[in-house]
């Protein structure tokens, strides 16, 4: 980006920002502000950063939702290659199968005309900047198959290292009854997301850089409005208590960003929703799978199923429904009385990891008997660990919202409610475009290029090493922290 006094943003008198959550949302921002050279303080409660809810994909064009807009899926579409291109490390880069099963009362017709828009908004991408052909060309975002494309498929012979969409297509053709399905079904490149490598990019870049502060274990008590900033009170892990004064906050708590909303007294409507991924091992695993999505409606016995792969046959898993992802009261808005809804205690208690083995069991075995229906072979799978699990917020009334980013409280306020992960880098942008326009910083031409500088030159073997411990750490397979295909 040009000289040092080019690539760093200038601000006429010192200018301090605190960043409060270092979840995928916090970490990105204070990346982006850090690596700008404006001195950041981040404060998260847990013992490393990113470890919030299952993230296992970049939702490139939002095709596992049939029922959000097509606006919407524009916005994860540019979210989604701003983040492949900022975190190019933690990408798994397998296609992803959307199918529909002969059960639903959908039609596969009914994302085409989406696809199909998605692939000319992806060229006009291209066209205004050529590094934003990160998902393949335009020409392979999608293909379709029929029943006769399958059943030439499960023809072949399964290959070690699948390159195009026939050859990743050829396990789904060979092990999934095809009667099971309505055509044509879809291969678009949906690529992975490595959590674990989310979290190792963010703590390597963070930790090489001057200006920013990393605050681990702090639990923040208070918010104080000054004059022209605030002050932060926090409880490090000695319990201590620390203050800090900033000129500008930001609000990064994810499900927790309501409590931060109450010590500003800021009101706010937001629904807060728990979820669980869960793992799985399948030794017996034939062949290098892309991801797998069979659609269904959501919250019913049939609801949406999902199978994520990764390295040495690990597989994350999703089922839509009550028993397996959802649960029963894990959908709570917040109230008049506080911008904080109230999840039920024991949901809050896994979230923070809390999870007793036989739900593991009960909970995983459910996802792996679900996922059956469509994939006989995969009843042989079994528990392969703890869940991936945590709360996501909403933001607004509309709890099917999937895009969404910052916005603000007066001049000095900014909040982060990312429903999705792949929305962070546009809304630290956001944040950072708002304090240019006040006069407190003065940004680089370059400033909104998705290259991240302090992550830029980190090599991949050091990105997955720290990966693996920090999974370790977390009581996960070291697998899931591996690039897949691996």
């Amino acid at each position: 980006m040009g000289s040092e006094r080019t690539e760093l943003a200038i601000s006429a008198a010192p200018f301090k920002v605190g960043i409060v959550g270092g979840g995928v949302a916090g970490a990105t921002t204070a990346l982006k502000m850090a690596g700008l050279g404006i001195e950041t303080l981040l404060f998260e409660a847990g013992d490393s950063l990113v470890s919030g809810p299952p993230i296992c994909h970049l939702h490139a064009g939002g095709n596992l939702y049939r029922e959000i807009s097509d606006e919407q899926c524009i916005a994860l579409l540019e979210q989604s290659i701003a983040t492949v291109r900022a975190y190019p490390d933690t990408v798994n880069r397998r296609p992803t199968v959307i199918a529909i099963p002969t059960t639903d009362s959908g039609q596969p017709e009914a994302i085409l005309d989406r696809l199909e828009t998605l692939t000319q908004h992806y060229r006009t991408l291209i066209a205004q900047d050529a590094d934003n052909e990160v998902l393949g060309t335009p020409e392979q975002y999608f293909t379709l198959y029929n029943e006769q494309d399958l059943a030439r498929l499960a023809k072949e012979s399964l290959p070690e290292n699948p390159q195009t969409p026939d050859e990743w297509l050829i396990p789904v053709a060979k092990y999934m009854p095809h009667d099971k399905f309505k055509f044509p079904l879809v291969v678009v490149q949906e690529y992975g997301l490595s959590v674990f490598r989310l979290a190792a990019t963010a703590a390597l870049g963070l930790e090489q850089s001057p200006h920013c502060s990393v605050h681990l274990k702090h639990t923040i008590i208070k918010i104080e409005s000054l004059s022209e900033g605030w002050r932060i009170g926090s409880i490090d892990g000695d319990g201590k208590a620390q203050s800090h004064d900033v000129d500008f906050v930001v609000n990064a708590c994810g499900f927790r960003t309501g409590t931060v909303d109450d010590f500003a007294s800021f009101p706010r409507k937001r629904w807060v929703e728990y979820k669980a991924a869960y793992v799985a091992h399948w030794p017996s695993q034939a062949g290098m799978w892309p991801e797998v999505i069979v659609h269904g409606d959501r919250g019913t016995p049939q609801g949406m199923a999902q199978l994520t792969p990764y390295a040495n046959g690990f597989i994350q898993l999703h089922g839509m429904t009550q028993d397996i992802t959802l649960f029963d009261g894990g959908l709570v808005a917040s109230t008049e009385a506080s911008a904080q809804p109230d999840l039920p205690q024991h949901m809050v208690v896994k979230a923070g990891g809390g999870w007793e083995w036989p739900e593991i069991r009960e909970r995983t075995e459910r996802a792996i008997s679900h996922f059956s229906q469509w994939l006989p072979e995969f009843e042989h799978a079994e528990v392969g660990g703890k869940p991936l699990c945590g709360a996501q917020q909403i933001p607004g009334d509309d709890p099917s919202l999937r895009a969404a980013d910052a916005t603000f409280e007066g001049e000095r306020y900014a909040r982060i409610e990312l429903v999705k992960a792949s929305s962070a880098l546009q809304a630290a942008d956001r944040i950072l475009a708002h304090c240019e326009q006040r006069g407190w910083i003065s940004l680089p031409d370059a400033w909104q290029n998705p290259t991240l500088p302090l992550t830029a030159s980190l090599k991949n073997d050091e990105i997955v090493e720290r990966a693996q411990n920090i999974a370790r750490g977390r009581e996960y397979p070291d697998a899931l922290a591996l690039p897949f295909p691996h």
